[in-house]
């Protein structure tokens, strides 16, 4: 994975903080995720006629304020309602507060890589306050540089508020009229994967999976449907007879599959994605008893915080909670 300028030339550093994390074992799509916010952070730079070293503590705030006003280019993955600000000039949609978060996070791990590598005089421009109860939560996530860094337990100055969202899982009956409607074993076999693995498209896990008409469907789509002549190492590949056949199915292929299904069946909300399903595994496993630090592992978060949603309770269920508790009491 390369971070480029306009001419095509090698961004030097930004290269060498990707190779470290090869060397540290990242996956591919965690490298490419890096790499797409760091070109954020080059963009501003250029914008600004600063090399990467000059970047400083107040030059934070500014990017901050920067990926504030960024357009978002990617479709919408909700296919429903959405917001657009401003007018004519105006960039439309917005970087979500949790992606520019992302990107600052990101940032962050950059100049702690340079900082390490003595690339860059001084301390981290993302500047950091100690957080005494991150210390207290069990089997946190460990620094950017894993044991071998001294720093403690802290949380970064400059971010944006995110609202606290409980997960969605799909309504049981909405979810049994969709996997009953599903009519090739491909796209049955992808989404049971996503509903009882927990699973999402472009991360690599490793999970035990259980689930008899998950392995069934999978099982019957490998010896009977897929294509005799693939030579891709995917499992899930397009099909038919068009120029993409053979390729292995992406991220948005699988949402307009699963947008349309529910759009025949008259079920789709702006909420109903094809990652409802991970949270809809994520919930029943949670409501089943498993403990935090197993679901934790088993969805492959890096931190408890991501897990923790699972934890909290809507009020719709304090409401149901408290219903059953005075009907006991009487």
């Amino acid at each position: 994975m390369r971070l480029v300028d306009g001419d095509g030339e090698q961004v030097t550093a930004a290269c060498r903080f990707l190779d470290h994390l090869v060397d540290r074992g990242f996956s591919p799509h965690t490298i490419c995720a890096y790499a797409y916010d760091l070109r954020r952070l080059f963009t501003f730079l250029t914008a600004e006629g600063m090399d990467w070293r000059q970047f400083r503590g107040p030059d934070a705030l500014r990017l901050l304020a920067f990926l504030r006003r960024a357009p978002s280019r990617r479709p919408a993955q909700r296919l429903g309602l959405t917001v657009v600000v401003g007018g004519p000039e105006a960039p439309g949609s917005l970087l979500a507060p949790a992606t520019v978060n992302r990107i600052l996070a990101a940032v962050s791990s950059f100049y702690d890589w340079a900082v390490i590598a003595e690339e860059y005089d001084g301390d981290s421009p993302m500047q950091k306050r100690l957080d005494p109860a991150l210390a207290r939560v069990p089997d946190r996530h460990q620094p950017f540089m894993g044991r071998a860094s001294r720093q403690q337990p802290t949380r970064r100055t400059v971010t944006v508020k995110q609202p606290r969202r409980l997960p969605r899982p799909v309504d049981e009956a909405v979810l049994e009229k969709f996997i009953g409607s599903l009519k090739r074993l491909r796209d049955l076999a992808v989404f049971l994967l996503m509903l009882d693995g927990g699973l999402r498209p472009g991360t690599e896990r490793v999970v035990d999976l259980h689930e008899p008409r998950t392995l069934e469907a999978v099982s019957r789509y490998v010896m009977h449907k897929r294509p005799l002549d693939a030579t891709s190492p995917f499992v899930f590949l397009v099909g038919g007879k068009g120029t993409h056949r053979l390729e292995p199915l992406g991220y948005d292929a699988v949402v307009r599959l699963f947008a349309r299904r529910l759009d025949k069946l008259g079920l789709r909300t702006p909420e109903t994605t094809p990652h409802a399903l991970r949270h809809t595994h994520a919930t029943a496993m949670w409501e089943g008893g498993m403990r935090e630090l197993s679901l934790q592992k088993r969805l492959g978060h890096a931190s408890p915080e991501s897990t923790k949603v699972y934890t909290r309770v809507s009020d719709e269920a304090v409401l149901a909670d408290y219903t059953r508790a005075l009907e006991n009491k009487r």
